[in-house]
């Protein structure tokens, strides 16, 4: 059968992506120095989610091979690979790759085909026998280490979580405008802390450290219920604790909400850096009714209702 107790289960298997909207060329994007990280980030977040874990399933290499973008996956865990299998099958992955592409990359939306193979098998045509997917992927070791460019991606990323906590204003080189979220690193083991996603309205999101544009729109939207939204977050944060947010209220007073908004948001992204996360605004605008709002930040209005 397929591993003993003593023996580590590792399985390998290659994930074949073509958009279907001839506009979009994934590996013309992905060969882009400046749109490979974003493209990096959205494939990084959609196999988190389809495995429940940051670490469930590790990207070897990405090949750019016209008109496909071609992911090598290895798998050091069976019930990660079951659970990816699952999400495959049930057309999670997809939707959630359509997902963090449309977000990383600004776009409308990014239509998807995808295939998966391990070896000469295409897994396609036998997904409803799971266990015979994963014997065709257990079969399959790895054949190389991971390349070292999915290495710099990934420090790319830690470094700028790490950035953005000591200054959330400051540009980084080569990342300053990814808004990575923030991912745990791999040496931090299973602790999400702040989790990878959350639910919204029944949809799952990923949670990611607040961005410019983020608070740029919850300042010119908020209006008036700044202040609720303040008093929410100062719950568990402590830069917003009392008199902070009557003290903003003064001292911008004459700028107007937008400015007043502007300089609460700024104080929280100050104080928390990569803790700052979108989850946490969400929560906080719908304890106080702001659901439009939060739907605005999480991409969910069409483009006619935006302004």
């Amino acid at each position: 059968k397929m591993a003993g107790s003593s023996t580590p289960w590792i399985g390998s298997a290659y994930l074949f992506l073509q958009s279907t909207c001839k506009t979009i060329v994934l590996p013309s994007l992905y060969e882009s120095s400046q749109k490979k990280p974003s493209v990096f980030k959205a494939l990084k977040l959609a196999l988190a989610d389809s495995t429940g874990s940051v670490n469930g399933v590790d990207m070897l290499k990405v090949h750019c091979s016209h008109p496909h973008l071609i992911v090598q996956l290895k798998f050091c865990k069976q019930e990660n690979c079951r659970r990816f299998l699952q999400s495959y099958r049930e057309g999670a992955l997809q939707e959630s790759l359509q997902n963090h592409l449309q977000l990383s990359l600004a776009m409308t939306t990014v239509p998807l085909e995808m295939e998966l193979r391990a070896g000469n098998e295409h897994l396609d045509n036998m997904l409803k026998d799971e266990d015979r997917c994963l014997e065709c992927i257990y079969r399959e070791k790895p054949d190389r280490l991971r390349d070292e460019e999915i290495t710099e991606l990934e420090e790319c990323l830690k470094s700028l979580i790490v950035h953005q906590s000591i200054n959330n204003n400051t540009a980084v080189k080569g990342c300053a405008s990814l808004n990575f979220p923030s991912l745990p690193c791999p040496s931090q083991g299973g602790s999400l802390s702040p989790q990878v996603t959350f639910i919204f309205q029944g949809q799952q999101f990923a949670n990611r450290t607040l961005t410019p544009d983020d608070h740029q729109k919850f300042a010119k939207l908020v209006s008036k219920k700044w202040k609720q939204v303040g008093r929410s977050l100062q719950k568990n944060c402590r830069a917003l604790r009392d008199p902070v947010i009557d003290n903003l209220a003064l001292e911008y007073d004459r700028e107007g909400l937008y400015e007043q908004a502007y300089q609460l948001l700024l104080r929280f992204i100050q104080s928390e850096g990569k803790k700052a996360t979108i989850a946490r605004l969400i929560a906080a605008l719908e304890e106080n009714g702001l659901i439009s709002l939060a739907e605005e930040l999480l991409g969910l209005h069409s483009n006619e209702d935006c302004s």
